[in-house]
Parts: C-alpha cells; structure tokens; sequence
C-alpha cells in the first residue's frame, strides 16, 4: 500500500488511501485487517484516525475488534544485548528496529551493509534459544520467534465472524508475506505479490504501489 522509504518512519499515508480502505471497510462489513510486521500501534499511529481488526508483529500482537486491547510483549533481554550488539558492529548506516521479540535490521540506506547485517543475525541463532528464525527482506533482515507468521495470523481471522466463510484475499509485498500466500492458497483465497520476484507463491502480481491502489479502487 505504501512506497519504501529508506526508514520505516519515514512512510506517509494520504488522505485518499485512508478514504479508501474505509470504503472497503464499510463493503466488507468489517472484513478487512492489515496483517503487518509492524506493531498494531505502530500501524495504528501510520494510518490514525483508521483503525481496522489486525495481526501486528507477524501475528504475535492480534486485535480481532477495532477498539479491542492489544497484549504488547516486551523486549527479552538476550534481543535487546543482540540489538545492541549489531548496532554497534552496522553503525550509523543501518537501523535497528526493536519491536519487543521482533527484531528487524534496515539496510536501505546503507545496502553494502546487508550481507554483514544478514551474517551477524545468523550467526546469532546459535546463541538464542531455540525458535527463532531469519527472515529476509526487501531492505534488511529480521530475526522473527517461530510462531510469528503471517500465514498463522490470516488463519486465525478466517476461523471468526466477519471473515468465517469468505474466500481470503491477501496482498503483500515482501519475503515475509510468502507464508500468508501459502495460506490464502490452501484456502481457495487469492494471493497478490506487489512488485513480484521470480519465484513466489503468490497466484498474481502487481506492478507497484499504483497499480495496487487502482486494483483497490475497483474493488469498492
């Protein structure tokens, strides 16, 4: 829905994207969630005064009602020590994005950093407990619990009213999105890739962020 930006504050939502996903909100009566890598409040803060049903973190943060609470996790301490470790090994040119068991490093400002970025969280794995994994992304690399996982998140919506019953429509655009393409799949749903690689699993793609918001557009 959103171009990149070289950090994942720098991100801006117009007013006709906001306008749009209320209209979607209001067809589907009320079965639309963003399913996000992002915190819920983190979301929340991008898209305010907006606020739909989502799964944030990859899942680890769900909020099944608009106006529900959200149970936030905090930092465990042996991620925060790994947080600070890559920072200072990475510098000023990456940034370490800390969300509570989540950690996510952005090398899109700085690209020749990513192959370290992506060797220093591996190597990382060896000294975790057990259930973490490595994820890669557009920009960077996150070091994600095994249980957060997008395709887990769209299953959970899809067992509760108002999406119990509908076929699922999931897009995304990142490497972290292929278990949620994996999932819609099984389900008869339909998988979107914006900007797709060569290999996904995703059924179709998109061309980019406009082309995206057009396809919305023609849904309403």
């Amino acid at each position: 829905l959103l171009e990149h930006a070289e950090h994942p504050d720098a991100v801006s939502v117009s007013d006709e994207l906001r306008s749009l996903l209320q209209g979607l909100d209001r067809k589907l009566n009320g079965a639309l969630a963003f399913i996000t890598g992002r915190s819920v409040a983190a979301a929340d803060q991008l898209f305010q005064p907006l606020k739909l049903r989502a799964a944030g973190l990859y899942g680890l943060e769900h909020r099944l009602l608009p106006d529900d609470d959200v149970e936030v996790a905090g930092e465990p301490a042996d991620i925060a020590a790994l947080a600070d470790e890559i920072q200072a090994e990475l510098g000023r040119g990456a940034y370490i994005e800390r969300k509570g068991r989540v950690l996510a490093i952005h090398t899109r400002a700085a690209p020749h950093l990513l192959p370290r970025a992506t060797q220093l969280v591996e190597q990382a794995l060896a000294t975790l407990p057990k259930g973490y994994r490595v994820v890669p992304g557009n920009a960077g690399v996150e070091l994600l619990p095994l249980e957060a996982a997008k395709g887990a998140a769209i299953r959970r919506f899809m067992d509760i009213a108002p999406f119990v019953g509908r076929r699922p429509v999931f897009l995304g655009d990142d490497t972290s999105d292929e278990n949620g393409f994996e999932a819609v799949n099984d389900a008869g749903g339909l998988s979107i890739r914006v900007k797709p690689p060569a290999h996904t699993t995703a059924q179709y793609g998109l061309a980019g962020v406009a082309e995206t918001l057009a396809w919305l557009k023609s849904q309403l």
